[in-house]
């Protein structure tokens, strides 16, 4: 497995390392999002976002639970938060096998959506805006993703 830390000192830093992400990907890929609230999960998936050509608003999915965005491929933007202890096939899944890229924020809490391969980003809030983010590359596809965000 794989690792990169990257740290950002302004949301802007923490957009712009989403965009070098969403530019570099390919369909099919799955990015797994760990960290507190408000440690920059959602700011992240907005750079994602950019990174696709997604033009449209991309706004946190807590109370949808999924969002979907068109771009050079879709989006598919998972928020688990409220998943926790629900045991029930959701049909997510089918996602993970579309030509799309999906994002997981809280993954711990559906770990049966968990493919064998994937990029597990943990994002730690340091001090004011400073965010580190731990990349975990599960994969040579993914490792071949990390080599190119540095």
């Amino acid at each position: 497995m794989k690792e990169l830390k990257i740290n950002t000192s302004s949301m802007e830093e923490t957009w712009k390392l989403g965009e070098k992400i969403g530019s570099s990907v390919k369909p099919n890929m799955v990015i797994l999002l760990d960290g507190d609230l408000g440690a920059g999960k959602t700011t992240l998936t907005q750079g994602i976002a950019k990174g696709l050509g997604i033009s449209k608003n991309v706004t946190s999915p807590t109370f949808n639970i999924l969002k979907i965005y068109e771009g050079r491929m879709p989006l598919y933007h998972i928020d688990a938060y409220r998943l926790e202890g629900l045991h029930q096939d959701l049909g997510f899944d089918e996602f993970l096998d579309d030509d799309g890229l999906t994002v997981i924020e809280w993954s711990q809490y559906v770990p049966s959506l968990i493919p064998e391969e994937f990029l597990f980003i943990s994002i730690h809030l340091l001090e004011a805006d400073q965010r580190e983010f731990d990349m975990q590359a599960k994969g040579a596809v993914y490792e071949k993703l990390l080599e190119e965000l540095k």
